[in-house]
């Protein structure tokens, strides 16, 4: 079986990058097969507790699911006090306590104290996808449709017309089988699921493991891994939405954010992008150096929801970086990604009430998702998520914490 590394490719046109993407295509017969997109080869990060130290994350109930299925909390923890809880509900981040520059311990990540929080009417109706994992795609899907070999497929629309992070049950709404454990890294939670060949409407037998690390360095790293038995789009990422002065302030327009991309995907009313790949230079969607999330918000209709287009195309690389002044907390992005979808909260309207009470509205955090690019099934010129047989896809995403005292 084949590892494929998924770079992003970049170029400076959008043909530019179409004929880069058909050399690609060309190579893809090689035994050294390799598809344009999302990640580095690694060594698959799923971990035992075989030869190593440490002991295993704790878990405990996290309640039953509307169909009566008992779900559980897994708690990981290292030696500076950073915890992460995990359900496998979703495979839902929903607490994620890390220090500020005095040395207090904070929730920094929006969410429920029970899996009914994620099933109320309320939840599902506004379907933010609180810390959830994403897929069989994330982002969105033009029309609901996409062509593959020669065949249409119809998928499950969620999104007006279009199919949104998997369709109407996707990844965020399953129950993962769950493997607690530990690395040399720190403690570990892997997760596995079978999707089978037409759920949501998408071909193959996807097998998908995602494994959680929180390592002694305080990084909260992400592995995706997936095989499939027939050609199918994949695009997987985290929906863990943030503000590092969660309980402080009532928003992150005041956090500091920096985007290692010199381009965005421009997109319509549906934000479906158009295919155009534009400069940020001189416009809003610059973060190539320092700005606050508020600073040029209202220049953006609706707000921050696009994706950018990473600067590098190889390896772990830094997408993004953010600071927040009153916390003095830093957390840094980093990915073998090609794109990350920045979203600051904009639909988000007050009727949810989370943890230890608080009101989630509008602006209350942002999502910083590494993804491959929204609607790619559809868009020939951009890095291709098609997932073959004998391919094995990997990706990895950390997000690693700080202070600036």
């Amino acid at each position: 079986m084949t590892t494929i590394s998924r770079a992003g490719i970049r170029t400076s046109s959008v043909t530019g990058l179409a004929s880069l993407l058909l050399l690609v295509g060309c190579n893809q017969s090689n035994t050294t097969e390799q598809a344009a997109g999302t990640s580095q080869t690694t060594t698959d990060s799923t971990q035992s507790t075989t030869g190593t130290t440490g002991t295993a994350p704790s878990s405990a109930s996290f309640g039953k699911t509307t169909d009566g299925t008992e779900v559980q909390l897994f708690t990981l923890a290292n030696a500076h006090g950073l915890k992460v809880s995990i359900t496998n509900y979703g495979g839902t981040i929903t607490s994620l306590m890390v220090p500020d520059k005095s040395g207090k311990l904070g929730d920094v990540v929006l969410g429920f104290d029970n899996v009914s929080g994620y099933q109320s009417p309320e939840f599902v109706k506004s379907g933010p996808y609180f810390g959830a994992l994403i897929g069989r795609y994330g982002n969105r899907i033009k029309g609901g449709k996409f062509t593959l070999d020669g065949k249409q497929y119809t998928l499950a629309k969620n999104n007006g017309e279009n199919t949104l992070h998997g369709g109407k049950k996707g990844f965020d709404k399953v129950v993962w089988q769950a493997e607690p454990g530990t690395s040399a890294d720190g403690q570990t939670l892997k997760l596995t699921y079978l999707s089978k060949d037409g759920e949501e409407g998408y071909p193959g037998n996807l097998n998908v493991t995602v494994t959680y690390t929180l390592t002694n360095d305080d990084a909260l790293k992400i592995d995706y891994s997936a095989t499939t038995d027939k050609a199918t789009p994949v695009n997987l990422t985290n929906h863990a939405y943030f503000n590092l002065a969660l309980g402080q302030k009532p928003d992150i327009l005041g956090h500091e954010v920096t985007i290692a991309a010199d381009r965005y995907n421009v997109v319509d009313a549906g934000l479906i992008p158009t295919g155009e790949l534009k400069a940020v230079k001189g416009t809003p969607f610059d973060f190539t150096t320092a700005h606050t999330i508020g600073e040029r918000i209202a220049q953006v209709p609706g707000g921050y929801d696009h994706n950018w287009i990473l600067n590098q195309t190889s390896g772990m690389h830094t997408a993004a970086t953010v600071y927040e002044p009153t916390t003095g907390r830093t957390m840094e992005v980093r990915t073998t990604e090609p794109g990350l979808q920045f979203y600051t909260g904009n639909f988000l309207d007050g009727t949810l009430k989370g943890k230890n009470g608080l009101t989630y509205g509008k602006h209350a955090a942002f999502c910083m998702e590494t993804q491959h690019f929204p609607d790619s099934p559809n868009q020939p010129s951009f890095p291709t998520t098609i997932l073959k047989p004998g391919q094995t896809l990997q990706s990895t995403t950390t997000y690693q914490f700080g202070v600036r005292k």
